[in-house]
């Protein structure tokens, strides 16, 4: 197989695909995802559309499938984006399997794919508005920012594991300070990293939610949105997109909110919507 540049996408819910579609046209493309199934039937998807697609099924809260995944990415050619989309919203999981996939496999992602970083090597992970409303104090951020991937768990201390939705805020507020800190490690051989945080999108995710969830505080969130309407799985892709180009090139180791305002109108309005705000990003 002749070497070119691969972009790699974890998750192939609607953001994922979307992601995928806009980024792979004319490169190798892996795309991975704990629900085999689903994943083949949307490779076979992109394949009939042209994308040079290889699969790998992963769980990204296991060390050994996430390093098995770096392996295969860099088998094919050099690391050009990495999309970490792959995730758990509230009513998908418990509150200890939200820290396993969401908070802990996005540090396993970023470790195991740096080894395949190079110049212009470029990691997109999403985090979730969630995080910006998770009111955790400075210097426990500091702590959660800097601590050993190993250490991550005993450093965050207790939860409120019977509220899947406190601690999906506070894993993606964690996510948005380890990127800080990965965009050093990244950086030193020529890497970006950056998070988006999406607020209410419409994706199979995002309707579960709105579904099953939080339903009611979301449409809240969307009725004070200065952006009045609901956000598309391109809008994620289109904010992703610059994100990995060279347009982007001075952009690292920051954290973008594409949530249509949402958190500037809950901070503005002083609106009581918790740490729970954003569970659909």
């Amino acid at each position: 197989m002749v070497m070119g540049e691969v972009v790699v996408v974890t998750g192939i819910g609607g953001m994922g695909i979307a992601c995928a579609r806009r980024l792979g046209v004319g490169r190798k493309l892996v795309v991975a995802d704990f629900n085999e199934q689903k994943l083949r039937a949307e490779a076979d998807r992109l394949q009939a559309d042209g994308f040079a697609v290889t699969v790998q099924v992963v769980d990204v809260s296991d060390r050994a499938s996430v390093a098995s995944l770096a392996a295969t990415a860099g088998s094919l050619g050099t690391l050009r984006t990495l999309v970490h989309t792959a995730g758990l919203s509230p009513t998908q999981a418990s509150a200890e399997r939200i820290l396993e996939v969401d908070m802990l496999g996005t540090d396993y992602v970023l470790a195991a794919f740096l080894d395949l970083v190079r110049d212009g090597s470029v990691a997109v992970c999403i985090a979730s508005m969630a995080g910006d409303v998770a009111g955790l104090a400075p210097d426990r951020e500091f702590a959660l920012a800097t601590a050993p991937t190993d250490e991550l768990l005993a450093t965050l201390g207790p939860v409120a594991l019977d509220h899947s939705g406190t601690t999906y805020s506070i894993a993606k507020r964690v996510n948005q300070l380890r990127i800080e800190q990965a965009a050093v490690t990244w950086g030193k051989r020529g890497g970006r990293v950056v998070s988006v945080s999406p607020g209410i999108i419409s994706t199979p995710m995002g309707r579960q939610e709105l579904d099953e969830g939080a339903g009611e505080q979301m449409q809240g969130m969307l009725d004070i949105s200065p952006v009045p309407r609901i956000g598309t799985a391109e809008d994620i892709a289109s904010a992703v997109d610059w994100l990995a180009s060279p347009a982007a090139s001075f952009v690292s180791g920051c954290d973008l909110r594409v949530d249509g305002g949402v958190t500037a109108a809950i901070r503005g309005f002083g609106v009581g919507f918790g740490v729970e705000a954003g569970t659909l990003g």
